[in-house]
């Protein structure tokens, strides 16, 4: 009885799954030759092949049938040279025109077609296509993989260009450092937290709830008029292990820099190191402690005249941020300890600070600092000469001490 289209779509489709290519070949061609007129277009309408693999298949089951067919290497389903082209092979250029559109070369050329925008695939396929390409953005995808690339997210690895003497000073440092802790000396490491949203707003990180019940906050980070932003300011104490925040309300100022500094000292400092003879702090060498701003050293010439010993300062060279022990050893802690809590006020910010502890002893401290501190405040020439400050040999903009005025 004669197959009919149902039981040969049946029939391919259960063998289908488990041929390779060219045993699928054999078999459409074998159910064509069994109906023998007309087999052809009723094997490809039933089972979907094209009639021209119908008719290959047909040809190798003719050769084979008259031993003119040299058999295939062991593991190969086509002679070699058969199957489409590779575009690569077809399209000489296309592979250098797809490198010049993704070439990192093309970020600072104002001329590249792709310049603004996302380099998706279908851009990148749209834009060969323009060029005169035949070529879809699945294959796009495939020549990138085959070429090396893979998507990649950016990574935060530059922080400026190295200076000739960074390491140099970091020895510097070292052995100030290394030589106050050994005589009993406070050692303070200084610098602002990134600047928090006051108010219901996501904070990063997540954190036990019950499930589905999720902490529901803003949609929108618009900063609250009245709750405003906080600045926390940390003076991290190196020996002691111990933690300093004020939380500021107004702008982050050298002034403010060094309030939180002289209420450390009062509240910390000079409870711990009675018979302190300098103060050595270790700071960024930007932002409100910065090595060129000159707020900054005339507000602690006033805190050394307060204290009535020196205070030391060494900088961090340009770009080496990272290194200072404050952003390590205290400020990731707090981001861990408040992580997934929507910083609502300034009092839960300061209780969150307050309550950051871990495994190898850190105490912190926080308090509110309300005060007022006015930006763009300038200092004449005439009140910066009369700053006692007495500067290294070694890159004395970074290394200096400032010592109290006599009376």
């Amino acid at each position: 009885m004669a197959s009919t289209d149902g039981d040969i779509e049946q029939r391919y489709r259960l063998l289908s799954s488990r041929l390779d290519e060219r045993q699928r070949r054999l078999f459409v061609a074998a159910e064509a030759m069994v109906i023998g007129r007309g087999g052809i277009s009723a094997v490809s309408r039933a089972t979907g092949v094209s009639r021209v693999t119908i008719t290959v298949g047909l040809g190798e089951l003719e050769a084979e049938a008259v031993a003119e067919s040299v058999p295939l290497p062991q593991g190969r389903v086509r002679r070699l040279g058969g199957g489409r082209k590779k575009l690569a092979q077809t399209d000489p250029t296309l592979l250098s025109d797809l490198e010049l559109l993704i070439d990192p070369v093309t970020r600072g050329d104002p001329e590249s077609p792709l310049r603004w925008t996302c380099k998706s695939l279908r851009k990148l396929a749209d834009e060969l296509r323009r060029q005169g390409h035949q070529v879809s953005h699945v294959a796009v995808g495939e020549l990138l993989k085959a070429q090396g690339y893979s998507l990649q997210a950016n990574a935060k690895t530059l922080e400026g260009g190295d200076h000739p003497d960074r390491d140099a000073q970091f020895i510097q440092i070292n052995a100030c450092v290394g030589a106050a802790l050994e005589a009993g000396e406070p050692v303070i490491s200084v610098d602002t937290k990134k600047k928090e949203l006051v108010g219901v707003y996501k904070n990063a990180g997540r954190e036990w709830e019950k499930a589905g019940e999720p902490v529901e906050v803003k949609v929108h980070d618009f900063i609250d008029p009245e709750l405003g932003r906080a600045n926390p300011y940390g003076v991290y104490d190196v020996g002691a292990d111990q933690g300093w925040v004020s939380v500021g309300t107004d702008h982050d100022t050298a002034a403010f820099a060094v309030e939180s500094i002289r209420r450390w000292w009062l509240a910390m400092g000079q409870a711990m190191y009675p018979r302190a003879s300098e103060l050595t702090i270790t700071a960024d060498g930007v932002g409100s402690n910065g090595s060129r701003v000159r707020l900054w050293k005339q507000e602690l010439q006033t805190l050394a005249d307060e204290l009535g010993f020196p205070v030391r300062v060494c900088h961090f060279p340009p770009g080496t941020s990272k290194w200072n022990k404050i952003e390590h050893r205290l400020f990731s802690f707090i981001s861990m300890n408040w992580r997934g809590r929507p910083l609502i006020s300034h009092e839960v910010i300061v209780n969150l600070i307050g309550s950051t502890t871990t495994r190898s002893g850190l105490a912190v401290r926080a308090q509110l600092d309300k005060s007022i501190y006015p930006k763009g405040v300038k200092v004449p020439d005439e009140a910066f000469a009369a700053i006692n400050i007495q500067r290294d040999a070694f890159h004395g903009e970074w290394n200096y001490r400032i010592c109290p005025r006599r009376q």
